[in-house]
């Protein structure tokens, strides 16, 4: 009996041991299932870049970035991907989220290989499809676009909102003349030779953007970021290592194809390619300055239904690493 005893010691000793250990910071990330912010988590656990850098990311699959807003606001979540003007928006009105730069990929006007529709004023008189909506982001900066060519879409051309994957199969099926959709896809209409006729980093742009704006970040509370700093910035430090195995990989696209869902391999090519040109390359105060002047134009455009009641971008609304400092 008394030689076991040695070895009880050693296990007790060595479990006093492991939990002396610090624990690793855990971030509750609300993610969509067939969301890119769900491929870039999977590369994250999948490569332990979140082991390597003291984290345990806990996912929280949602069904909509709606449903990811209330568990944000409800402290059910730490972090979602949103978009800045929702972030200045919630600041206008007394709250107190942040915003960092995650991608500047975004969709566009796509039209089928033989439309005779080749820019923008080509839409009056047409079929237009609009994804996410009156107040959609995109399709509020294409009016603002096509008003400085004496074009009001609204009124001379037929608008109908839908779903995506709706939209997707109305153009395939030629119900509609013209979709603005999201980048995924726009990737798939173009997998099945469909064209970009109006793509919508060209149209920020012409609004008065100096480069591809990155619209679409990680969102957050202030508060805890400011009480979780180093953890937020390693997280931002693992999504970058991320974003860099998957703009160099092919084999990795191919091990993420069953969750990407994409058609085939010419729409795999395709996505990973739009995904690349979307990895933010520009500083942050770049980032900002661009923010702002859109913002103005969206401002007008949506109003207060779409911003609150600040007209411009609210002070405080883009978060900055300890490294940007």
């Amino acid at each position: 009996m008394f030689p076991a005893a040695p070895l009880a010691l050693a296990l007790v000793m060595a479990f006093a041991t492991a939990t002396d250990a610090p624990a690793a910071d855990r971030i509750r990330l609300a993610v969509q299932r067939t969301g890119t912010l769900a491929w870039e988590l999977d590369v994250i656990k999948t490569h332990g870049l979140d082991r390597k850098l003291d984290l345990a990311i806990e996912p929280i699959e949602l069904a909509s970035t709606e449903a990811g807003k209330v568990a944000l606001k409800g402290g059910a979540a730490d972090i979602m991907l949103s978009d800045w003007l929702w972030v200045a928006r919630e600041r206008s009105l007394g709250g107190d989220l942040v915003f960092y730069p995650s991608s500047s990929t975004l969709g566009a006007v796509m039209v089928a290989a033989n439309s005779p529709i080749r820019e923008l004023t080509d839409l009056k008189g047409k079929k237009l499809a609009v994804a996410g909506g009156p107040l959609d982001k995109s399709w509020l900066l294409l009016q603002a676009l096509a008003r400085r060519a004496d074009v009001d879409l609204k009124r001379q051309a037929t608008i109908v909102y839908g779903a995506p994957p709706l939209l997707s199969q109305k153009a395939l099926q030629g119900e509609t003349d013209a979709t603005l959709t999201f980048w995924n896809f726009c990737a798939d209409l173009e997998s099945q030779s469909f064209r970009r006729v109006v793509a919508m980093e060209n149209v920020m742009q012409a609004l008065g953007a100096k480069g591809p704006v990155a619209i679409l970040g990680y969102t957050f509370e202030g508060g805890w970021a400011a009480r979780n700093r180093s953890a937020i910035d390693r997280f931002l430090a693992a999504s970058r290592q991320a974003k860099e195995i998957l703009a160099a990989s092919e084999a990795e696209w191919l091990r993420l194809a069953p969750r990407i869902r994409a058609g085939d391999d010419n729409a795999l090519a395709i996505y990973r390619r739009r995904y690349a040109e979307g990895i933010v390359q520009r500083r942050l105060a770049e980032e900002e300055a661009d923010a702002r002047a859109l913002y103005v134009i969206l401002a007008e455009i949506g109003g207060t239904e779409l911003v609150g009641p600040a007209r411009e971008l609210a002070t405080g609304t883009f978060y900055r690493p300890a490294a940007e400092h």
